[in-house]
């Protein structure tokens, strides 16, 4: 029994371009897309819920509530969140059953908190550097996150399938422990990709992020997504795509991966 699916949008905020970019100049990123007056890029948080039956399941759940006027103002975030999206969708977060989160940065995990009977899937390498705080970035890691889960936390070690057919893999770089998520609807697979590529301007190899913990890995990781995708004919959706949240994937006469919107 195949899934149903929708993306929701569970807020926007903006990142620092030269950071979203890693080491392409902004000669060269700010003709794809243009920065504000603070050098900062447009971000949405997509998340994507399944349904099938009484099983309701989120995959991410963005940057939730409980932010200072600092920190709102610094991301320039618009305050949606996780629950206004599931709300707009007539769907009460109380009733979600599962979230499986790619991995435990602010912007893909602090929403959990408004989802508070929901079980929550993550890598178990993902969860130990995270409380660890093993990263280049101080608080990209929430504390008051990880504790409001500790009691429903599943936790997986490496490729592996759960509630039945949903398939998690690892795909290192932007983090030890990030995984995809891929689950099939009638169409064939949709694999939710996280920041491994993050927008449709990051299809190129060299095109990762300076908050990627192993940038050559993070190359290596996305060519063999990309091939993966383009070989079996999968739709990808990208976490922080504001005007194509869900593509599909393409080659072009110098066998470049070009990203094709689906509707």
């Amino acid at each position: 029994m195949t899934w149903n699916w929708k993306v929701l949008d569970a807020g926007r905020f903006a990142l620092d371009g030269g950071s979203m970019f890693g080491v392409v100049p902004k000669a060269l990123w700010s003709k794809l897309v243009e920065p504000d007056s603070n050098n900062r890029i447009q971000e949405a948080c997509n998340c994507v819920l399944l349904e099938r039956g009484d099983e309701r399941v989120l995959i991410e759940t963005g940057y939730g509530d409980g932010w200072n006027e600092k920190e709102v103002a610094m991301f320039a975030m618009n305050g949606d969140t996780i629950a206004k999206a599931l709300q707009e969708q007539s769907v009460d977060p109380e009733s979600i059953t599962c979230v499986v989160l790619s991995h435990l940065h602010f912007d893909h995990a602090a929403g959990v908190t408004l989802l508070p009977n929901a079980k929550v899937i993550v890598q178990k390498q993902e969860w130990d550097d995270a409380n660890a705080n093993r990263s280049t970035m101080n608080r990209t890691y929430l504390p008051r996150v990880l504790d409001s889960i500790r009691e429903r936390i599943e936790l997986v070690d490496g490729n592996t399938t759960v509630l039945g057919d949903i398939q998690l893999t690892v795909r290192k770089g932007h983090t030890w422990g990030l995984q995809s998520v891929q689950f099939q609807d009638a169409k064939g697979t949709v694999c939710f990709c996280s920041d491994v590529m993050p927008t449709c301007n990051h299809v190129g190899l060299a095109y990762s992020m300076g908050y990627d913990m192993l940038p050559w890995d993070n190359a290596q990781t996305k060519r063999q997504l990309l091939e993966e995708a383009f070989e079996n004919k999968w739709r990808l959706v990208l976490c922080h795509e504001i005007e194509h949240p869900v593509v599909g994937v393409s080659k072009d006469s110098r066998d470049r991966f070009v990203l094709l919107p689906v509707t």
